[in-house]
């Protein structure tokens, strides 16, 4: 039977951080779905199809990763795909507390998922989505801290 992790995120960009963790993933598991997750709380940069778009373009070539978009509970989505378990990272103890509250909650939620935090490696601990796009809007060079194709579509974002 197949291993398969969910990676939920809202991946606005996607960085080499997350490429960093599904390629670590890929060793533990057959699949990982990269699963696209609805934005309630964020305003986010790229749309829906843009992200998708820019996830399957940073991934082509990893064998055994899926990208999808789900609009549901993540426990459902996860269950729904035959799914045991559900990859997150942890840059810095900042990200531990919500994380630990959505790990227990989807434990409540169905005690057969778990929750696998890993940590990125260690270039990649101070990078995310927000820094990226920040460093990207001032005219910032993001070279090695997103892929290629997200380095692209910032500067193409933000270009006046």
């Amino acid at each position: 039977m197949k291993k398969v992790a969910v990676y939920p995120g809202t991946f606005d960009p996607i960085t080499n951080g997350h490429i960093d963790l599904i390629k670590r993933s890929l060793k533990m598991f057959d699949e990982i779905i990269i699963a696209l997750a609805p934005s309630r709380k964020k305003e986010p940069l790229f749309t829906r199809e843009e992200r998708l778009e820019l996830i399957r373009k940073s991934v082509k070539g990893l064998k055994g990763a899926r990208v999808e978009a789900f609009e549901t509970l993540l426990i459902d989505y996860a269950r729904s795909r035959k799914s045991k378990a559900l990859i997150r990272g942890l840059r810095a103890i900042s990200d531990f507390e919500y994380e630990l509250q959505m790990a227990l909650m989807n434990r409540r939620l169905d005690s057969d998922i778990e929750t696998v935090f890993m940590m990125p490696s260690e270039e990649y601990t101070f990078i995310s989505s927000t820094l990226a796009k920040e460093v990207a809007s001032f005219g910032g060079d993001v070279k090695g801290l997103v892929p290629d194709a997200v380095e692209k579509a910032l500067k193409k974002k933000f270009s006046v």
